[in-house]
C-alpha cells in the first residue's frame, strides 16, 4: 500500500481516508526551527572539548553556553527548553569543568526517579571516558550496596541521588559525608516541574536543610535546575532553593516540522454522549503504522492499558514483523532491557514501543516518527514532552492524541486554541504548611542545633522551636536547641504525605514476599483506600482487600479490571476565618481557613472508557476532621430556583469545575476537593467550596481564588460545547434525577460569573 517507513504518505493517507479523517477535531502543523549555534568557549578543558568533539558536538546551542557562563559566574539559574534540547550539558559542562580544575570539588545531582538517575549516570560516565578524566560519578539510591556507600561519601565526585534518599539516608547522617558537604560546589535539580504541591512542598524544607548543613562546613553552592515548560519556572525554583535563579529560557536546539493532530472517538451512545473506547482507536490506528513499519510510541495512562494495547499490537504483528518488534516499557524495567529496547529502536529492529509516563521524562530513546497519546496525559506539560518523544532531532514527525470520554480530555479536544495558546500550568508548592514545615524542623533539629534567632528559609521559627520543646523533643541549653528523642525523625515522615498518621499501603499479592509499597494521609485513604477500592500505584491496579483503621495498615493485591472507584463523601464543612474576599455582581467570592468533617459512605465502580456505573457498595469507616485552605464562591440570590433546581444545578456546575481546576493549578484532580451546599453555614447562601485534600493546605485553592472568572467561565464552555441533551459524564457528571440538571448548571455558572 505504502512505500516502508514513509511517513508523508501515511499522513497523507489519514488526510484522505475517511473513517479517520472525520473523527479528527483539529490538525495544528508546526514548522521546523534551525538550531542557534555558539562556539565552545575558549576556557573549556581541552579534554572535555575533545569528548564534545568524539560525540559529534563542534558547536554549543544558544542556552548550553548561556547556561555555562551563569554556572561559572557562580549564579544558580533555571533552564527550560523543550525535550531533547541538550539540557543535560547545561549541568554537566559546568560541573565537569569545576572539578577538573579542582579535584576536590564536588556535585550533587538530585532526580526525581531511579531510571533518569541510571540513565544520566550512563551519558555522564561517557563523557568522564571519553574525556580521559580520572571523576568518579556514582548513583546513591536503595540499591546501592553497602560496600560501595562509603566509596560514594568519601571519593564521589559526583553523587546521584533522589529527594527521598537525601532526606532520609544523606542529611541525617551528614558527619560521614564531610567532604561532599565541605566541598559541594553545584546541586543539580533535574524535571523542576516534577516538584509540585505536597511533594515539592516537602522537597524545598529539605532543600532549606541542606542549604543549613552546607552552611555548617563552609559551603555555598549554585543550583542549577532544569524543567520541561510551565508557566513560572523562575518563581517555582527561586520558592524550591530558596535562592535567587536566573531564567534560561532561549532555546537553541533545533525542532524538525510537527502534525499535531486531536482525534475524537466516534459517538456510540448519543443520548449519554458515550465515545468508542480511546483504548480500541488507539490499538487500529498504531496497527496501521506498525504494519507500516513506521516507528511508533504509544503512552497510555496505566500499567493495565500499556498491557491491553501491547498484547494486541504484538498479536497484530506477530505474523507479519515478529513479536519481538513491538515492547512494552515502563516503571521498573531493569536498565539492561531499557538499553536493549534503545538500541532496537536505533537499529529499526523494534518498531513500536508501547509506555505508561515513565518514558515522559528526560530518559533518550533516539528516533521515533509517530507519538499516539491514549487519552490527554493530564497537564499541557505533560502533553508536550510527550509529544517530544517523536521526532526527537530532525525528520518530520506525527503526534495523535486520542481523546477519552472524560471531561478533562473533551474539553482539550473541543478547545484546540486553549492547548496551543494557553501557557502552560503554574506549579505550587506551599513549603511553609505547618505540618511539613514542623516535619523538617525536626528533622533540621536532629541534625544540627538550632540557635536562637535562626532562620528556616524565610521563618522566624521560636515559637515551634518552643512547642516542640514542650513536647520533649527539644531541649534548650544556652542559645541552642538540641534534639533529645530517641527517635530518628526522617524515618517517620513521607515527603509524599503531608499528614502526622498516614496509612501503610501493603502489597500482599505474593503472599511469600508481603512488602510495604506506599502510605497515604488518613482523609484521603477514607476514599482511596477503603475496602474493595482500587487503588492504582506506579500505573499498576490492586485492589483493597481489607482496611485497618486502627492499625492504619490497607492490604491490597494485583488485579487488572476495567474499571476504576469513586468514593461519596458526606462533607460538613465550617468557615473558620476569611483572610481574603471580593464581590464580584451577584457573588461573594473568599479564601480562607475550613475545617471539613467527612465520612465516606458509598463507593461506586465506574467503567474506565464510558464512566458508566457499573455496580457500588457500602464504606463502613468513622469520620474525619480536616483544617484545611479554601476558596469558595456564594451567591446572593437565588429566588429563580426551586430548592430541588438549585440542588441539582450546584451539583452539576461543582463536577465541571472540578474537571477544569487542573488546567489551572498543575495538581491531580484527586488533590483537591469541590463541594456544592445549597446554604452554607456561615452565610446560609447557596455556595460552592473549593478546598486542598491536606492538612494546611499546599496552595492550590488559593490560586483557583486569584482565577475563579477564568476557571468559571472555562467550566461554563465544557458544558455548553457538550453535544448531550441534558447532561452527561462528560459535563456534569452521571446521576442526575432531572432533566433540567445542565441547564440550571450553565445558569447557576452564569450568575456567579456576573
Amino acid at each position: 500500500m505504502f512505500r516502508k517507513n514513509n511517513l508523508q504518505e501515511i499522513i497523507e493517507h489519514f488526510k484522505k481516508d475517511e473513517q479517520f479523517s472525520k473523527q479528527i477535531i483539529h490538525w495544528q502543523t508546526i514548522d521546523e526551527k534551525p538550531a542557534t549555534y555558539t562556539d565552545i568557549p575558549d576556557e573549556i578543558d581541552a579534554r572535555i572539548k575533545k569528548a564534545l568533539q568524539g560525540r559529534g558536538i563542534e558547536k554549543l546551542y544558544s542556552h548550553q553556553h548561556d547556561a555555562f557562563q551563569l554556572a561559572v559566574k557562580g549564579k544558580s539559574f533555571t533552564a527550560v527548553t523543550p525535550t531533547a534540547s541538550g539540557k543535560t550539558l547545561c549541568y554537566n559542562l559546568p560541573v565537569l569543568q569545576t572539578i577538573m580544575k579542582d579535584p576536590n570539588a564536588r556535585a550533587l545531582y538530585i532526580f526525581p526517579t531511579k531510571a533518569l538517575a541510571q540513565d544520566q549516570k550512563s551519558e555522564l560516565n561517557e563523557i568522564i571516558a571519553e574525556a580521559g578524566a580520572s571523576i568518579n560519578s556514582y548513583t546513591y539510591d536503595g540499591d546501592t550496596s553497602a560496600n560501595i556507600r562509603q566509596k560514594v561519601r568519601k571519593a564521589g565526585h559526583i553523587v546521584i541521588t533522589n529527594p527521598d534518599m537525601l532526606h532520609s539516608a544523606i542529611l541525617p547522617h551528614h558527619t560521614k559525608w564531610v567532604s561532599l558537604f565541605e566541598n559541594l560546589k553545584y546541586v543539580i535539580i533535574d524535571e523542576l516541574h516534577i516538584y509540585r504541591g505536597v511533594f515539592g512542598s516537602h522537597v524545598s524544607n529539605v532543600i532549606r536543610r541542606l542549604k543549613r548543613i552546607c552552611e555548617f562546613y563552609g559551603a555555598s553552592p549554585v543550583f542549577i535546575c532544569t524543567s520541561a515548560t510551565i508557566a513560572n519556572p523562575k518563581e517555582l525554583s527561586e520558592h524550591l532553593t530558596g535562592s535567587e535563579m536566573e531564567l534560561i529560557d532561549n532555546n537553541g536546539a533545533p525542532s524538525a516540522k510537527k502534525h499535531f493532530v486531536f482525534y475524537n472517538p466516534p459517538i456510540v451512545n448519543k443520548p449519554l454522549n458515550i465515545r468508542r473506547s480511546a483504548t480500541l482507536e488507539v490499538r487500529r490506528i498504531a496497527g496501521e503504522l506498525l504494519r507500516n513499519k513506521i516507528q511508533t510510541i504509544v503512552f497510555a495512562r496505566s500499567r493495565v492499558r500499556v498491557e491491553i494495547i501491547l498484547t494486541y499490537l504484538q498479536e497484530l504483528v506477530k505474523s507479519q514483523l515478529g513479536a519481538k518488534s513491538i515492547r512494552g516499557y515502563r516503571g521498573g524495567y531493569l536498565p539492561t532491557q531499557r538499553r536493549e529496547i534503545e538500541k532496537g529502536l536505533r537499529s529499526g529492529e523494534i518498531y513500536g514501543v508501547v509506555s505508561t509516563n515513565a518514558l515522559e521524562l528526560g530518559v533518550d530513546i533516539g528516533q521515533l516518527q509517530v507519538c499516539i497519546m491514549t487519552g490527554y496525559p493530564g497537564t499541557i506539560a505533560s502533553a508536550w514532552q510527550q509529544a517530544g518523544r517523536a521526532g526527537r532531532r530532525h525528520g518530520e514527525s506525527l503526534v495523535i492524541m486520542v481523546a477519552s470520554s472524560s471531561p478533562l480530555d473533551q474539553f482539550i479536544i473541543d478547545h484546540p486554541d486553549y492547548f496551543f495558546e494557553q501557557t502552560p500550568e503554574t506549579a505550587r508548592i506551599n513549603p511553609d504548611n505547618l505540618i511539613i514545615l514542623i516535619d523538617h524542623l525536626k528533622c533540621a533539629a536532629y541534625e544540627l542545633p538550632f540557635k536562637d534567632g535562626e532562620q528556616f528559609g524565610s521563618h522566624e521559627v521560636e515559637d515551634i522551636l518552643e512547642f516542640l520543646a514542650e513536647e520533649k523533643l527539644l531541649h534548650k541549653n544556652g542559645d541552642k536547641w538540641y534534639w533529645m528523642n530517641d527517635v530518628f525523625p526522617a524515618h517517620n515522615i513521607s515527603l509524599r504525605s503531608a499528614s502526622q498518621e498516614n496509612v501503610i499501603i501493603i502489597d500482599q499479592t505474593d503472599i511469600a514476599a508481603v512488602k510495604v509499597i506506599g502510605e497515604m494521609d488518613r482523609f484521603s485513604a477514607m476514599t482511596l483506600l477503603h475496602d474493595e477500592a482500587i487503588y492504582l500505584h506506579q500505573g499498576i491496579q490492586f485492589q483493597v482487600e481489607k482496611l485497618d483503621w486502627e492499625e492504619k495498615k490497607a492490604f491490597v493485591r494485583e488485579v487488572d479490571v476495567d474499571y476504576f472507584t469513586d468514593a461519596n463523601l458526606a462533607v460538613q464543612l465550617r468557615v473558620l476565618e476569611t483572610d481574603k474576599q471580593r464581590s464580584a455582581g451577584s457573588c461573594e467570592i473568599a479564601y480562607g481557613d475550613v475545617t471539613v468533617q467527612a465520612m465516606a459512605t458509598i463507593f461506586k465502580k465506574i467503567k474506565f472508557d464510558t464512566h458508566e456505573n457499573i455496580g457500588s457498595g457500602p464504606i463502613h469507616l468513622p469520620e474525619e476532621e480536616l483544617h484545611t485552605n479554601s476558596s469558595w464562591i456564594s451567591l446572593n440570590d437565588s429566588s429563580s430556583f426551586t430548592q430541588e433546581r438549585l440542588e441539582e444545578g450546584l451539583i452539576g456546575a461543582a463536577q465541571s469545575l472540578k474537571s477544569i481546576i487542573p488546567l489551572y493549578v498543575m495538581c491531580d484532580p484527586s488533590d483537591i476537593f469541590v463541594v456544592p451546599q445549597v446554604k452554607a453555614a456561615h452565610n446560609d447562601k447557596p455556595t460552592v467550596f473549593i478546598y486542598d485534600r491536606y492538612p494546611g493546605g499546599i496552595g492550590l485553592s488559593e490560586k483557583v481564588y486569584e482565577q475563579i472568572e477564568q476557571v468559571l467561565s472555562e467550566a461554563k464552555r465544557l458544558i455548553e460545547g457538550c453535544p448531550c441533551q441534558t447532561g452527561c459524564p462528560s459535563c456534569i457528571g452521571t446521576e442526575h434525577s432531572m432533566k433540567t440538571a445542565k441547564a440550571d448548571s450553565l445558569k447557576l455558572l452564569e450568575l456567579f460569573i456576573h
